[in-house]
């Protein structure tokens, strides 16, 4: 039987990521999922970048974004570029925590409270993504560059923004996240995640999972 399924949402500015875990790629199991996205984010949402599947493009989710004044693209068929920066997440996380094993779908919310506990907190402020820079050389060529100052978790890089405070949601300040990010440092939260995996991967083996 099908296992369940990993929905992997990422902020294309500042990489803050969610990922989010369902029975079946289905409406009705995935719109709870993106319904407590704008609650997730710190941030307003401005946009919504999904591929072109029936579980995105339904009547559900555009009332759900006319809501939120966000604007709407989606992938093209057999395109998975127009879809890199999720991808290129779903390889270094996804398919790292929980894994690429199967799991039965009826351990979909004993996943999602991993994955949006403890697994969140530490991509989100302890987890360091690379930040690229733009350089334009004498025949107008862009390319793009990695430096090591640009490196910077996704907490760290929504702070660096000019005007950050002016993007983070109606009544939402930055006291609660810096709390949280400095609640432990770095290394204590990949522990404290690997620790929490380890545990819940046992309780699922123990229950034949």
């Amino acid at each position: 039987m099908k296992g369940l399924y990993r929905i992997n949402v990422v902020d294309e500015v500042t990489r803050y990521e969610f990922v989010g875990t369902v029975e079946r790629i289905a409406e009705s199991f995935l719109l709870p999922v993106l319904e407590g996205l704008p609650g997730a984010f710190p941030f307003t949402i401005r946009g919504f970048h999904s591929d072109n599947g029936s579980e995105y493009v339904n009547y559900h989710v555009a009332a759900l974004l006319e809501k939120l004044r966000a604007e709407r693209a989606k992938s093209r068929a057999r395109r998975s570029n127009d879809n890199a920066l999720a991808e290129s997440k779903n390889g270094s996380v996804v398919r790292r925590y929980p894994g690429c094993g199967h799991i039965p779908a009826r351990h979909a919310e004993r996943l999602r409270e991993f994955t949006s506990g403890v697994l969140s907190n530490y991509l989100n402020y302890h987890r360091p993504c690379y930040f690229t820079e733009e350089r334009t050389d004498k025949k107008s060529k862009i390319s793009k560059i990695y430096r090591y100052k640009n490196i910077k978790t996704p907490y760290e890089k929504l702070k660096s923004l000019p005007g950050a405070e002016g993007c983070l949601r109606v009544g939402v300040t930055f006291e609660e996240p810096d709390r949280e990010a400095h609640a432990s440092t770095d290394n204590e939260a990949a522990q404290e995640l690997n620790a929490a995996w380890e545990r819940l991967f046992r309780e699922l083996r123990e229950e034949g999972a």
